[in-house]
């Protein structure tokens, strides 16, 4: 096998991609910080016992593990950095007020989300600590849908869930709470044939409610279909209520969407859930939702919500950067040709010295000046 070759679902980034991707983070991020986020940056890798704290199986299945050769203790290389995040609020800001966090920068996954999907995403997000209160649930998914918006889509689908539902359910019914595993999988699945086999032995509201969930999926309308059908619990009501909050303020940004059998993040999540697609891409390009657990997993319950969505998958839907103008420069060490150079770069110009005996290949500049040299004066003249 040749040496330069790549692990499956790992490549490099070329110049006009990696443009593409990194004017996108600096746009997010600045914007992120108009909000009032401030930016943090965790380490690559650390311990598995902080790294997967509260974070579930899925990414416990998607996280590379390796030993420390120092301490020998297992350590993990990030494959989500919301737990992460939410380390650095409990136990290093550890501030009794509201904090806003955001972050850039790679995580890697065992296995690729989807079929092209690459195994080392780059994650930007931001979270919400301290409120436990919507208008936090609100503003996360407002920047969500701004993010999308400054990257120039303006075909996004909005897809809620709430894991308040069937949390309502299984602890009115300790029978049922018995078989939360398969039932969330059921669900996830939509398998309607084999909730009704599970749920036989249920409290008939129970039993109703759990096959009714799948059929639950629509535009906004889905809500009073839900008031209807489902049990009028403090729970479940407090659920759909948010639902149709967040849907509300949605509208006219996004074409929304409701599913209250998507429960993909239950272990992980604990309050209203969303997703965000676009065309040309079939899995979600962000996701969030609150997740009030994991700072109680670290040992100090903080409320929290927040949302992450990869870069170099967003990127990849984005039309290829149009190549920038540049000036072309003879390349000299003369004191005059020196100084107009540096003056041209402070003003914001490309400016490309021709080494002697080469010309220059690039993708991301095209030459429309060139810099020459006369009557004892450097001057600037127009290409073509």
């Amino acid at each position: 096998m040749p040496n330069w070759l790549l692990p499956e679902h790992i490549a490099d980034v070329l110049p006009s991609e990696a443009r593409k991707i990194e004017e996108l983070r600096r746009l997010m991020l600045d914007n992120f910080r108009l909000y009032g986020y401030e930016l943090v940056m965790p380490p690559l890798l650390e311990y598995v016992d902080s790294l997967l704290t509260g974070a579930g199986q899925d990414t416990d299945l998607r996280t590379f593990k390796l030993v420390d050769q120092i301490s020998g203790r297992m350590l993990g290389l990030r494959a989500d950095m919301t737990t992460q995040v939410a380390r650095i609020d409990a136990h290093l800001l550890n501030r009794d007020s509201v904090t806003r966090l955001c972050y850039a920068g790679s995580v890697l996954h065992t296995r690729p989300s989807g079929l092209h999907a690459t195994r080392e995403p780059l994650q930007i997000g931001a979270e919400i600590y301290g409120h436990a209160g919507l208008e936090a649930d609100a503003e996360i998914q407002e920047l969500a849908l701004a993010s999308l918006a400054m990257a120039g889509f303006t075909e996004v689908r909005l897809d809620l869930a709430h894991v308040g539902v069937v949390r309502s359910l299984l602890a009115d019914d300790p029978i049922a709470a018995r078989d939360e595993a398969a039932l969330y999988a059921l669900l996830r699945a939509k398998d309607t044939p084999g909730l009704d086999a599970i749920s036989a032995h249920y409290a008939p509201a129970t039993r109703a409610a759990f096959l009714a969930l799948p059929g639950l999926y629509g535009d906004i309308d889905v809500l009073a279909r839900a008031r209807e059908v489902l049990p009028a619990s403090p729970g479940i009501t407090r659920a759909l209520a948010e639902l149709a909050a967040l849907a509300g303020s949605a509208l006219g940004r996004a074409q929304v969407a409701i599913d209250l059998a998507d429960l993909r993040g239950y272990t992980y999540e604990s309050g209203a859930m969303f997703a965000l697609y676009v065309p040309g891409l079939p899995n979600s390009v962000a996701n969030g939702g609150r997740y009030d657990h994991v700072g109680e997993a670290f040992g100090r319950a903080r409320p929290a919500t927040g949302f992450s969505l990869d870069l170099r998958e967003l990127a990849r839907l984005l039309p290829t950067a149009e190549r920038k103008h540049s000036i072309c420069a003879p390349w000299g060490n003369a004191p005059e040709l020196r100084e107009v150079i540096a003056g041209l770069r402070k003003a914001g110009e490309v400016v490309i010295q021709s080494l002697p005996g080469h010309d220059n290949e690039q993708d991301e500049f095209e030459y429309d000046r060139v810099l020459v040299l006369e009557d004892g004066n450097w001057i600037l003249k127009n290409l073509g």
